[in-house]
């Protein structure tokens, strides 16, 4: 056998032939790295977890890299190909050119371009850009494109102008993407949203003081706290340039519901939401809205449902940045061991809210 070298800490999980052995039976994606393993009777050598027949045991070696079972005189498996990196490192370098041709273009790639460009099939590369962004190539597109009106916006002369440097072949197309993308109309934007209009009130529930406000589009921040200045206070600071203003009499009614929602929560709120946060951000806000009431999700669950299994602390932190209680329902994402994490509104609240849905399921 050849001497084997360390590749991280993945080649001390197979320090003995007995051991390697087993990951080659068991097809162990773990041992990736660790080494490689040839077959005296094809004279070919393989990765680990290969998916080809299991080799007889005293026809197989094993080899410290590609590069030595090569000098030993086998040739790379067509199944497996041991000789290219990693197929995660791989997919994550496709994905990562991809993102720079998305970015460099003038006009967005097709899909069939940029898989080309990969070297990956139409479905396989969607699929492995999904999983490692997080999005589909064409919304990551269009957030480029947002990122550039957004810099086009504020040294163009016209808006037209920068429609047009951005990389939109035409005015209908953003503005059919305006509203979703910059939160409001592109002048709005342009001029710092000195427009947009906020209406609030704030009242009384079970848990405490809570704050209502709304745009024209829905619900943009339902708020917990125990003082109604205090409150007006964060509204204004998670809204710094809109006009935020006392609702009306009649505003008394969604007050009222979303007081409901709060004493009810298991009923849900129907009302309108005008949800506002990055991409990622809204992602895990839809995926926390899909969790039914009365059941949790840990943080590191809701990061594989929206396929970034890693981005167990970014996931957190979106649930901290969440201005909508209750009808965005952070308070159903816990820690692994099920444990009650921090809740930007007092763990007690969330423990509360959790304890009504049970008992509305019950």
């Amino acid at each position: 056998m050849d001497a084997m070298v360390s590749d991280g800490g993945a080649a001390a999980l197979y320090a003995t032939d007995a051991e390697r052995w087993q990951a080659v039976v068991e097809r162990d994606r773990r041992a990736e790295g660790a080494f490689v393993y040839s077959v005296r009777s094809t004279g070919v050598y393989c990765r680990p977890y290969c998916g080809a027949r299991l080799a007889r045991r005293e026809n197989v070696r094993f080899h410290a890299s590609a590069a030595a079972a090569e000098a030993a005189g086998f040739r790379a498996c067509k199944r497996c190909r041991p000789e290219l990196p990693a197929l995660e490192r791989r997919g994550e370098e496709a994905v990562a050119k991809a993102c720079r041709m998305i970015e460099a273009a003038e006009e967005t790639p097709s899909l069939a371009a940029l898989a080309r460009a990969s070297g990956l099939s139409r479905f396989h590369f969607h699929r492995m850009f999904k999983a490692t962004t997080g999005t589909t190539p064409m919304a990551y597109a269009a957030q480029c494109r947002a990122r550039r009106v957004e810099g086009a916006l504020g040294r163009a002369g016209t808006v037209t102008e920068a429609i047009y440097e951005a990389g939109f072949n035409s005015s209908g197309r953003f503005y059919a993407e305006a509203g979703a993308r910059l939160g409001m109309a592109p002048t709005e934007w342009r001029a710092g949203g000195p427009g947009a209009a906020i209406r609030y009130a704030s009242g009384s529930c079970s848990l405490g003081k809570i704050l209502v406000a709304t745009t024209e589009k829905g619900v943009c921040a339902i708020l917990f706290g125990e003082d109604d200045a205090a409150l007006a206070g964060e509204l204004a600071r998670r809204f710094p340039k809109a006009a935020i203003a006392p609702a009306e009499a009649s505003f008394g009614r969604t007050l009222a519901a979303v007081v409901s929602a709060v004493e009810t929560p298991a009923r849900g709120l129907a009302l309108p939401l005008d949800v506002q946060g990055t991409a990622f951000q809204c992602r895990v806000w839809e995926a926390l809205r899909a969790i039914p009431p009365g059941a949790t999700a840990s943080y590191g669950e809701i990061a594989r449902r929206i396929g970034k299994p890693k981005a167990v602390r970014a996931v957190a932190a979106a649930c901290a940045a969440n201005g909508i209680a209750v009808a965005i329902p952070c308070h159903r994402a816990v820690r692994a061991d099920g444990g009650l994490a921090g809740y930007r509104w007092g763990v007690a609240r969330k423990r509360a809210l959790l304890a009504r849905e049970a008992a509305g399921r019950a």
